[in-house]
């Protein structure tokens, strides 16, 4: 059975006139002059509504910047008078929890590192407990789907009802331009599980470098992502965390005009025909492919069998860089991406594992 969550729809608590969320601010709230004039500025984009800045920093590594706490609180306050926006914070324990809400802030946020730990979600879960606030939570550091899952229902056992997801990527150790792989399909199947939780994209953590935002932005787009996350800052090469991946006031405004919202339905009735003989299409494609695979594992069947007559190991090394190395220039001839292929013949050669493993322990029975 599906887990469910009671959300309320995002535009029951905040106001975005069918717009896209657009969450915006420094990485890191330095000084009171940094913090409310980066406000300023990114409110007179005209784009904005809700200011994010980071209080209680948690880094990988001690030494590093790490926020400056509750000082950084009434400068908050500040910002929320001089602007009339609404501000966002991480918190990670009770106690940023008991002085986010007293000194005003509107809606709080779960930190990557702090999904990872489903003991530190249910603290923070009971310090919510009869409070009405809204909470964003972001995907864990490692592409585990069950724990993001996980997190919504604890914070959703406390009573939170205004909920959201923010992804920001996945830290996988492979090698990649981004800081963080995105991992849409991870996304998406949370998604699927929670079809009303809004998702909001944060393209910063992904990116780490500001060159890619604009594409990862886009891309968030046009998956209906509900919104984005980014991080904004006055002057940031010299931020104090994160500067590499921070735009100004100003080039975050351009980017969000460059940005293509694509509507998620249309009325054409050309447009629904031609879409649903290319669906049609698909799904005979699709067909076609799961038969392939079914051939394909009879065939390792098969295999298994001979292995197992003539007393060879399951596993050939040799042969499966082999596989991977034609399958991947195979790919490019076709114009598909080789990590894509790559990464649906590691699959299948894990399924392929198991199968001739089955195969050689039940004649051993």
């Amino acid at each position: 059975m599906k887990p469910d969550l009671a959300v309320e729809p995002l535009a029951s608590w905040i106001k975005t006139d069918g717009k896209p969320l657009i969450i915006a601010g420094p990485c890191s709230a330095e000084t009171e002059e940094q913090l409310c004039e980066t406000a300023r500025q990114l409110a007179q984009q005209n784009a904005v509504h809700v200011i994010r800045a980071g209080v209680w920093k948690p880094r990988t590594r001690p030494g590093s910047f790490e926020g400056m706490g509750e000082a950084a609180l009434p400068w908050i306050q500040r910002a929320k008078a001089e602007t009339g926006l609404p501000f966002a914070v991480e918190v990670a324990t009770p106690e940023h929890i008991e002085l986010a809400l007293k000194y005003g802030v509107d809606i709080l946020w779960i930190g990557a590192r702090t999904t990872v730990n489903p003991f530190n979600v249910q603290e923070i879960a009971d310090a919510l407990r009869g409070v009405d606030v809204p909470v964003l939570i972001k995907n864990p550091v490692n592409p585990d789907l069950a724990l993001w899952v996980g997190a919504f229902e604890r914070i959703a056992g406390a009573g939170i009802t205004k909920l959201g997801a923010i992804h920001r990527g996945f830290s996988t150790g492979e090698s990649s331009k981004y800081r963080n792989i995105p991992m849409w399909q991870l996304a998406i199947e949370l998604k699927s599980i929670f079809p009303q939780l809004p998702m909001i994209g944060d393209p910063s953590h992904m990116a780490g470098k500001r060159a890619y935002l604009y594409e990862l932005a886009q891309m968030a787009m046009d998956l209906n992502y509900d919104g984005l996350i980014v991080e904004s800052h006055i002057d940031p090469d010299k931020a104090w965390s994160d500067a590499a991946q921070q735009l100004t006031p100003a080039a975050f405004g351009e980017m969000l005009d460059h940005l293509h919202i694509r509507t998620v339905q249309s009325e054409n009735l050309e447009f629904k025909g031609a879409l649903e003989q290319l669906r049609q299409k698909i799904d005979n494609t699709d067909r076609q492919l799961v038969e392939m695979l079914a051939a394909r594992m009879a065939l390792v069947e098969k295999l298994a069998e001979y292995k197992r007559d003539n007393n060879v190991t399951l596993f050939q090394p040799d042969r499966w860089k082999e596989i991977l190395k034609t399958r991947t220039e195979q790919a490019k001839k076709f114009g598909l991406y080789p990590e894509l292929v790559e990464e649906i013949y590691k699959i299948i050669h894990m399924e392929s594992i198991r199968k001739q493993t089955e195969v050689m322990n039940s004649a051993e029975a």
